[in-house]
């Protein structure tokens, strides 16, 4: 006990200790919410992934999704590293950071209003992004509270509030600057708990070959009737396993508080490392979880999922390790929330302030004073998370991975594809934009409300999520190629940004030469 506390009070203090090192470059709204945009590849990298990924994964879809696909999960692994990473900062890093700097745009609700020429359309976007955030705040405190529970046997509520404070402290005084350095501390952590955990886990099951074998010993008739199916390759659902890799993975391309770290990278040279650093990040962040959760069925006769859920095959897995690796695994689940929960909180009071206070409620509003609106509204958005966990978890309304499921398919069904197309199309139109809004809002709502009427895919959030990411891919040009084309002068503005000519080494680009 003595360890597990004390590790927990030297990462606290060094989370504090960074976040008031970091108040001089949060003195204005670029600082504060962008860090100057001068954030280094590795920093920026560290800031993606552990944004990506915490208590959500590890937790609740390690061990749902572990459970029901056996070690066929690691699949999603690989997908949030290839797909949610890689080929997001290969497809998105350079271009983002291009216009919206061009567009001189903060936040993702201000580079709609500035690439469409829509106000209302900067409002909707910016509700949408406070509405859904908080099912995923309040999923990170649920899959943190088990964890601290099997370590130090605390009450759920003393978890979720000391962890939002010391979060909201650093946020507070640092802005993303203070974020991002502390999300590569927590970035580094939870690559050595990971991989710790992976290895003492195996072990105590003979390691990773008898581990496997007796993966692959275990039935279940009312899954299917394959022997060995849960140490197969794609596992006993291929299908709904896919809907899992779409929405985890494909979904990181709109999510406000993900996109929103391109537009903070420094130089050329960060988008190339950031590109390499953020992938492997993944490759063993993400991958690892799956990997670990792949094996939760050896614990079966431990784990009663009809009482307590998925949610409870992580931490049973756990729980027969050494004190000093449980401590090891608090502090990297921890690393994981704070990081992803700090990420969320400035998103939406950036949101808040920027694209709906600013001029629409509140008309004069200076650098000082939206910064300090910013500040409030964070503890605003902390108190409002800490209620809702609390209550979702008393009340026991649903698992970690429906609420990520219902968050991630609303924003991301929303703002994927207009995001995406606003960067590379000059023919896409608001009206395109306004359908991906309203098509992913009312089917995750109806989702939430009326789940029974949808057709059996689709009652799954993680399902629907997937769904109207996709949609909003086809829903997009077709409504653009049929509806009034955009602006001509606003829309070629927008894309001179491309063609400015730079000078750079030729060791970056070689030149032409006579």
């Amino acid at each position: 006990m003595f360890i597990k506390i004390l590790m927990l009070l030297v990462f606290f203090a060094v989370m504090l200790g960074i976040g008031f090192y970091c108040r001089k470059n949060s003195t204005d709204v670029n600082g504060f919410v962008l860090g100057g945009r001068s954030v280094g590849p590795w920093v920026t990298a560290f800031a993606y992934g552990t944004s990506y990924f915490s208590a959500v994964v590890f937790v609740g879809y390690a061990g749902q999704f572990g459970w029901k696909y056996g070690i066929a999960a690691t699949w999603a692994g690989l997908g949030n590293a290839f797909l949610g990473s890689l080929l997001a900062w290969v497809v998105l890093g350079r271009r983002t950071r291009i216009m919206t700097q061009h567009l001189d745009s903060a936040t993702m609700p201000q580079f709609f209003e500035a690439r469409f020429g829509s106000t209302p359309l900067k409002i909707a976007a910016s509700l949408i992004t406070f509405i859904f955030l908080i099912p995923y705040t309040a999923s990170l405190y649920n899959g943190l509270s088990r964890l601290f529970g099997m370590a130090f046997n605390i009450d759920y509520s003393i978890c979720v509030i000391v962890m939002a404070v010391l979060t909201g402290i650093y946020v507070i005084a640092g802005g993303y600057m203070a974020t991002a350095i502390n999300d590569f501390v927590q970035g580094i952590i939870m690559l050595i708990g990971i991989s710790a955990v992976i290895a003492a886990v195996l072990n105590n099951q003979g390691g990773f070959l008898a581990a496997l074998d007796g993966l692959g010993r275990i039935s279940d008739s009312t899954v299917s009737s394959t022997p060995g199916i849960f140490a197969s390759f794609f596992g006993p659902d291929p299908v709904n396993l896919l809907g899992v890799v779409i929405l985890t993975s494909l979904g990181t391309w709109g999510l406000p508080q993900m996109v929103q770290k391109f537009y903070a990278i420094k130089s050329e040279r960060s988008i190339s490392t950031g590109t390499v650093v953020s992938t492997a990040f993944a490759f063993i962040v993400a991958g690892g979880c799956y990997f670990l959760g792949g094996f939760g069925r050896l614990f079966s006769d431990k784990i009663d999922i009809a009482a307590n859920g998925f949610d409870s095959v992580i931490p049973t897995m756990l729980s027969g390790l050494p004190d000093l690796l449980i401590a090891v695994v608090v502090v990297l689940v921890l690393s994981a929330s704070m990081s992803t929960l700090s990420s969320l909180v400035l998103t939406s009071s950036s949101t808040l302030t920027l694209d709906l206070l600013k001029k629409h409620i509140i008309k004069e509003m200076d650098e000082k004073r939206q910064v300090f609106i910013m500040r409030c509204l964070i503890v605003v958005f902390v108190a409002i998370s800490v209620v809702l966990a609390i209550i979702q978890y008393r009340s026991n309304v649903t698992f970690i991975a429906q609420l990520m499921g219902v968050s991630w398919g609303a924003l991301a069904g929303a703002f994927l594809a207009p995001f995406l197309y606003g960067l590379y199309w000059k023919g896409v139109s608001s009206a395109g934009a306004w359908c991906s809004f309203i098509f992913s809002t009312v089917v995750m709502l109806a989702n939430i409300f009326v789940r029974p009427s949808f057709p059996p895919l689709l009652q799954s959030p993680i399902n629907a999520g997937a769904f109207c990411m996709v949609a909003g891919l086809i829903i997009v040009p077709i409504v653009s190629l049929f509806t009034s084309k955009p602006d001509k002068k606003l829309v070629d503005e927008a894309f001179e940004c491309y063609n400015k000519e730079v000078l750079v080494p030729q060791s970056n680009a070689l030149g032409r030469e006579s």
